[in-house]
């Protein structure tokens, strides 16, 4: 494998662009490849056999293009399909997403963590272990977000429709003391300023992008895959309509850029 292969990254919609752009802030020399599987968006409302075969397509597609590693950005997916992936890829560098559980129980002072996050997310196997194994201290509340990954995907981050939902989720969190935020969504890093002016300054907020580009550049950096660079331009393709994730790149990404139908 070349260290000047791109690393393929996929969610179910936009979500994984804020991980995507953490890539890009700390690996600026690496090629990148976007699938966003809008046309089944969200993921956290399916089974987790159609994550995973989705799943596994997409992975396949992303090895065809030359793909040197996987990131799933995506917490509803990793928890479906990423112990599969790393089973059929054994020498592939694959890297998946998790609530961030572990520094939220860190860092609460009322020990009361809330967590926003999909249907699929909150009910996977993979979430409960991660409250047995690190929030055993605390007490965590769980909010299943239906209907924002929906606005999100359409780029509405601050209307008075994604305000109102947002407030309906968050109040009974903070209700019960809750004074750390988890994002348990890659989507959800696009509305923090929103969730900023509804939830006190003394409120955590925490998520998973920044963490997962660091483990990236260590696996690649393992493997002597980091690249000098320069970067190629990023690609992108969707299984919707591609000119919905042309509206939003300029939003999402900071720059317009083509997308791809997605042929699987």
């Amino acid at each position: 494998m070349s260290d000047r292969a791109p690393v393929g990254v996929f969610d179910s919609g936009v979500g994984g662009l804020s991980v995507l752009g953490e890539i890009r802030r700390l690996l600026p020399n690496e090629s990148l490849l976007y699938v966003a599987d809008s046309g089944h968006v969200p993921y956290g409302e399916k089974s987790p056999e159609f994550i995973r075969l989705r799943s596994q397509k997409i992975a396949a597609f992303l090895l065809e293009q030359g793909a040197k590693a996987l990131v799933l950005a995506c917490n509803t997916a990793t928890a479906a399909a990423v112990a599969e992936l790393r089973a059929r890829y054994p020498h592939l560098p694959i890297i998946g997403m998790e609530p961030a559980v572990k520094p939220a129980a860190a860092a609460t002072r009322s020990g009361v963590v809330g967590v926003l996050a999909t249907t699929g997310t909150l009910k996977s196997a993979k979430f409960a272990a991660l409250l047995d194994r690190f929030a055993s201290d605390v007490r965590v509340i769980t909010r299943p977000c239906p209907g924002l990954v929906e606005l999100i995907e359409a780029g509405e981050l601050s209307g008075s429709a994604t305000c109102a939902l947002l407030r309906e989720f968050v109040e009974p969190l903070l209700a019960e003391g809750c004074d750390t935020l988890i994002l348990g969504c890659t989507h959800y890093p696009f509305i923090k300023p929103l969730l900023r002016e509804l939830v006190p300054e003394s409120v955590s907020l925490i998520d998973t992008g920044a963490a997962v580009a660091r483990h990236l550049q260590r696996l690649l950096a393992e493997r002597a895959l980091l690249t000098a660079g320069p970067a190629l331009a990023a690609r992108f393709w969707s299984s919707a309509d591609p000119q919905q994730l042309r509206e939003v790149l300029p939003l999402l990404w900071g720059q317009a850029a083509a997308v791809e139908i997605l042929p699987v």
